[in-house]
């Protein structure tokens, strides 16, 4: 055991009391410390204020949207235009593009057998 004696356990008790003492002593006062809070306490009270800004913002267009949907959504449906050409029959064929004529295969990479002008 490290502390056996009345006289090592006072030893031990002056010495944390020093301790003690001396940490008080040589403590700034908090001066520092008291200035960095009320920086950082102003700061985020800005910060805090610009977000509730934002919000209440945020929260006025919501409104405005919602009162523009509510009255599109009670106006009067708009009809379709009405087309004057005839449709185009679902049957007609597919111009084709000029770089491919009609008929011919598309030469692939390794496709060896597919190749236009072979006969193999």
């Amino acid at each position: 055991m490290l502390f056996t004696t009345p006289t090592q356990w006072l030893a031990l008790a002056v010495a944390l009391i020093a301790g003690w003492l001396f940490g008080l002593a040589s403590h700034p006062g908090g001066r520092k410390w008291k200035q960095r809070y009320a920086d950082e306490r102003d700061v985020h009270g800005r910060n805090r204020k610009d977000y509730d800004a934002r919000l209440a913002e945020r929260d006025a267009r919501i409104k405005e949207l919602e009162r523009e949907n509510a009255r599109l959504a009670k106006a009067a449906p708009v009809a379709a235009p009405v087309t004057t050409h005839a449709p185009v029959a679902a049957h007609a064929p597919i111009a084709q593009t000029a770089a491919r004529p009609a008929g011919t295969m598309r030469a692939r990479w390794f496709d060896w057998q597919n190749r236009v002008g072979t006969n193999g």
